[in-house]
């Protein structure tokens, strides 16, 4: 795990750095595991456009990841580590006793060789998946569910961790790496340590050609534009706009409120995260 730094033999290498892949430990996926992903370049069913600036890109193989867990009470052993296009982080393919494989979430430390288990009741190491009750108070925790067998829903990310505060009855206060703490209940599972591949936010992309390879069309800038297409645009010579930030519709960039006040989940959360400013967030 680190990051390579090429010569600036060009202006776009000069900026650029590149993850070095040494924990990989195979090159192509299990065929099995794998489906095809069909581009929408950000357009809806009826070819509208609702998610402006995607398209192009590498073609990509999606790896079916197995977010449940629930091959209880038979070791897998990890066969291999791969890269996977469609994530931050990396993967690692088990082998279960019985010959079935499945692609998890690489933790951290996680080798080739290494056995892993998920059940009620099984060693509380990194890697092993188990419901939140029996993990003990103070751990690192990644890939938790928020509802008990719907799969994880939360860390899934490159060097994510959350951390396991307290118990309560049926529920449990977990600390997520964005600050927020919520309950969640005990019987949801979650598997133990954090994700690698943490050098992953240190990669600097360096030239726009990387980000077209990864499906990113051009940004353009609502004050760039005439005023027919945004909100923001037209004006004599250059302007800043006249108007608080806004969406090509109008609705207002910075500051607003999206999350639902009236979401049944929201009693569960007992802190908030903090903003960009270091402010702590109210509904």
């Amino acid at each position: 795990m680190g990051i390579r730094v090429y010569k600036p033999t060009s202006p776009g290498r000069r900026n650029s750095s590149v993850n070095d892949f040494f924990e990989l430990t195979k090159s192509t996926p299990e065929k099995t595991l794998t489906a095809r992903i069909k581009k929408a370049g950000g357009r809806n069913h009826s070819g509208k456009i609702t998610c402006r600036f995607r398209g192009g890109g590498a073609r990509k193989l999606y790896r079916k990841i197995d977010f449940k867990r629930t091959k209880d009470g038979i070791a897998g052993t990890v066969v291999s580590v791969e890269y996977d296009p469609n994530r931050t982080c990396h993967i690692a393919l088990l082998e279960y006793a019985d010959g079935e494989k499945r692609y998890i979430l690489q933790p951290l430390g996680i080798t080739v060789g290494e056995v892993l288990e998920s059940g009620d009741v099984v060693e509380p190491k990194v890697g092993n998946c188990m419901p939140l009750k029996n993990i003990p108070t103070g751990m690192s925790i990644h890939n938790i569910e928020l509802n008990p067998g719907q799969g994880g829903k939360m860390v899934r990310t490159a060097g994510g961790a959350a951390k396991l505060s307290g118990k309560d009855g049926d529920w449990v206060h977990i600390t997520l790496p964005s600050g927020e703490m919520r309950m969640v209940r005990s019987s949801c599972r979650a598997t133990i340590g954090q994700i690698g591949n943490m050098d992953h936010q240190n990669v600097r992309i360096g030239k726009a050609g990387r980000k077209r390879h990864m499906g990113r069309r051009p940004h353009t800038r609502g004050k760039a534009m005439n005023p027919v297409a945004h909100p923001l645009g037209g004006g004599e010579s250059r302007s800043n706009g006249g108007r608080h930030p806004c969406s090509p519709t109008g609705l207002l960039a910075k500051g607003g409120k999206t999350r639902d006040k009236k979401k049944a989940s929201n009693k569960r959360i007992i802190r908030r995260r903090k903003n960009g400013r270091g402010l702590q967030l109210v509904l």
